[in-house]
């Protein structure tokens, strides 16, 4: 029987700006986690996207917005969203460089503005998708309704504290586990057992998953979540010291419940 108990819990209101940790969220089937990847900073060079309501527009694949993963500089952002007020507070430095309302259209072309600025003034990786620097649009709804994870099958990401423990001694210098953006750490569990999980159900909180597969990672896990500095370069370490680029696992939720900070995920 396989047990473990929930250590941190995370959402990421803007895809991909910064975490904000949980006490507790609900699961939702056939939706998620509701605020998680509400919003997102998409390119107007999507024609057909940029025609649609902000607040309606449906699911697509990263490479419509501005990620970590393309422009690394994101991570030096210290971004926090406030959804009773629908306010996001953007510091720098620790020093506030914005604050607008999501849920008002002067908010929302403050927010696109400051953020195709901000783009306009750093580098993309080499690899990155909108290297012209196309203007920005928020886009999500103020409900939590909309969301915009990197894959459109609804999940949850879940990933073992004894694996970022090993991942630290192998590397020689601590891993954070924003590099890996997980919405559910547990501990109590060996280093990469969460592999173990995979086409099993669980019992987590009052809610009901299934562990569906692994995660297949990017360069955004080698930038620094704090600097915004591609530092350790985890995609080669992965690779050579257990043949693959894969942490943390996806789940799917079978029956909606609530999660907490202690909780325990046990099989059935």
């Amino acid at each position: 029987m396989i047990s473990a108990t929930i250590k941190q819990l995370f959402i990421y209101p803007i895809k991909g700006l910064t975490p904000q940790e949980m006490s507790e969220f609900a699961l939702t089937a056939g939706h998620g986690i509701k605020g998680d990847r509400a919003f997102a900073l998409m390119f107007a060079d999507n024609l057909e996207a940029a025609k649609m309501p902000a607040d309606n527009v449906p699911w697509m694949s990263k490479k419509n917005f501005a990620v970590q993963n393309d422009w690394p500089l994101l991570a030096a952002l210290e971004c926090h969203y406030q959804p009773e007020t629908a306010v996001l507070t953007v510091k720098r430095e620790g020093v506030v460089v914005l604050s607008a309302e999501t849920n008002t259209a002067a908010g929302r072309d403050r927010i696109g503005t400051f953020f195709t600025e901000y783009l306009a003034a750093i580098e993309p990786t080499k690899e990155a998708r909108h290297p012209q620097f196309a203007p920005l649009h928020l886009v999500g709804d103020t409900s939590g309704e909309t969301r915009y994870p990197d894959r459109e099958p609804v999940h949850i990401s879940l990933l073992s504290q004894a694996t970022l423990d090993q991942l630290t001694e192998i590397a020689l210098q601590n891993i954070d586990v924003g590099r890996f953006r997980p919405n559910i750490v547990l501990e109590g569990m060996a280093a990469w057992s969460e592999f173990e999980l995979i086409g099993k159900q669980f019992q987590l909180g009052t809610a009901r998953i299934e562990v569906t597969a692994r995660i297949n990672r990017c360069v955004n896990i080698e930038v620094n979540p704090e600097t915004g500095d591609r530092d350790i370069s985890l995609l080669r370490l992965l690779q050579k010291e257990f043949g693959h680029a894969q942490t943390g696992v996806l789940a799917k939720i079978i029956n909606s419940g609530t999660v907490k900070i202690g909780d325990v995920l046990t099989s059935y």
